[in-house]
């Protein structure tokens, strides 16, 4: 009787394994996804000035559809959609946020910087809200990488918004592959980060 049982129950495993589209759906759930990074800003231009203050980059806030390590994009401008097995090597917000430090960091003009996460003393925090992080198709292939984002300078220990400003760019992929858009995703962010630390070094300065 248990023999009988035995023999059954193989039987249905293999006919499972026979089923037309298994094979292929396994195949894709088993396959990870390729991964990609972003690089920082190492170049801001030789008239800044070096700073004494400290700084801490607060972790970016971002709608849902960004806070993902999935590769966003639109078609048009009310829906979002995703690369097929393509991600961020992190989530959106913490990958910008380590490219952030390290910009402030290659500049060689901070005393200080760091995350928020480590507890650090500053003289001023940094906030960011992800506003744009995704590659458009609106105006035919290929595509726009577009990344937008906003800053609170936060003056320490008040906890005072001191200044805030909006940084914005765009560049277009070479041709409509997801290796071209990263490219294009990098030079925007690039131009984004520029603007980012050149603003924020300036601006500390007027307030200490």
């Amino acid at each position: 009787m248990h023999r009988r049982h035995f023999l059954h129950a193989s039987a249905g495993l293999g006919t499972l394994a026979l089923l037309p589209g298994c094979a292929s759906f396994l195949a894709q759930v088993d396959t990870p996804p390729n991964l990609f990074r972003l690089t920082p800003k190492s170049t801001f231009g030789d008239d800044l000035m070096p700073v004494t203050w400290q700084l801490v980059v607060d972790q970016p806030y971002a709608a849902a559809a960004i806070n993902s390590a999935r590769i966003a994009l639109m078609h048009n401008p009310i829906q979002i959609e995703y690369y097929a097995r393509a991600n961020w090597t992190d989530r959106a917000p913490d990958m910008i946020q380590g490219l952030i430090v390290e910009s402030f960091e290659n500049s060689g003009l901070i005393s200080s910087v760091g995350r928020q996460s480590a507890g650090l003393r500053s003289n001023f925090v940094l906030l960011p809200e992800v506003r744009e992080f995704q590659a458009e198709y609106l105006n035919g292939a290929p595509p726009v990488a577009h990344i937008r984002i906003n800053v609170k300078l936060i003056a320490m220990p008040d906890r005072v918004i001191v200044a805030n400003e909006s940084f914005d760019a765009e560049a277009q992929a070479t041709a409509d592959t997801v290796e071209d858009v990263v490219v294009a995703f990098d030079e925007a962010l690039g131009k984004v980060l520029k603007n980012l630390v050149r603003w924020t070094l300036i601006t500390g300065n007027q307030f200490i």
